[in-house]
């Protein structure tokens, strides 16, 4: 039984960032947004690990270290009051990429889509109105999803998100779960835009693999 489960936690998985429910991704991150701002780490890390684990496939042990790295760096951002301060969460966030990266469909620089994700953190904390930070977290996805930042879904994503963000920080204190659903309704949108543009490439990529050449008259054209 020791073995099986052994096996089953460090077995390698065909994990997919494309794969997730946009539905599902948007009531994940609700919840992970709400545990980040009650300082509730232990929830926020099931919630990451959740994402990981069903959302994108990965193994258990592969999710669970995802999970840290990421919890770790939200932990550590969150009491800082400057980007030099900031800087102390870019080990857990570089950790966190470098463990997503096997599972997108090209190649990226983890450090470098590290750097861009505490961008944004950190200029949410400036006044930098959401549809300008949110081109950076459309950069961070064009990055990990090997497409342009000037996809239009790509850019809607980020967008959409940074809103949904600016509305929760507009709210602070006094948010309500009438503001919370909102927020939810705000990121399945985004998600589904997320969705349609990773999915339409990969469906372009798998027609190009599996398209036969046509013959005529006995020449390969």
């Amino acid at each position: 039984m020791a073995a099986l489960v052994v096996a089953y936690a460090f077995t390698p998985r065909q994990a997919d960032l494309r794969s997730f429910d946009p539905s599902e991704m948007a009531q994940l991150e609700t919840a992970m947004w709400r545990d980040y701002y009650d300082k509730r780490y232990t929830a926020l890390f099931y919630h990451l690990y959740a994402s990981t684990r069903s959302e994108f496939g990965f193994s258990p042990f592969r999710s669970l270290h995802i999970a840290l790295s990421a919890a770790e760096a939200a932990r550590t951002f969150q009491p800082t009051r400057s980007r030099r301060e900031a800087d102390a969460a870019l080990p857990g966030l570089v950790a966190y990429y470098r463990d997503l990266a096997p599972a997108a469909p090209a190649a990226f620089d983890a450090a470098e889509v590290a750097r861009l994700e505490l961008d944004w953190w950190q200029a949410r904390r400036e006044a930098v109105s959401p549809n300008d930070y949110g081109l950076t977290i459309a950069r961070v996805a064009a990055s990990t999803y090997g497409k342009s930042a000037d996809d239009p879904g790509i850019r809607q994503f980020g967008v959409i998100r940074a809103q949904a963000m600016a509305y929760r920080d507009a709210r602070g204190q006094g948010i309500t779960e009438a503001d919370w659903a909102a927020i939810e309704i705000q990121l399945a949108e985004a998600y589904r835009s997320l969705k349609m543009s990773v999915a339409l490439e990969a469906s372009k990529q798998e027609r190009t693999i599996t398209k036969k050449p046509r013959r005529g008259r006995g020449f390969d054209v």
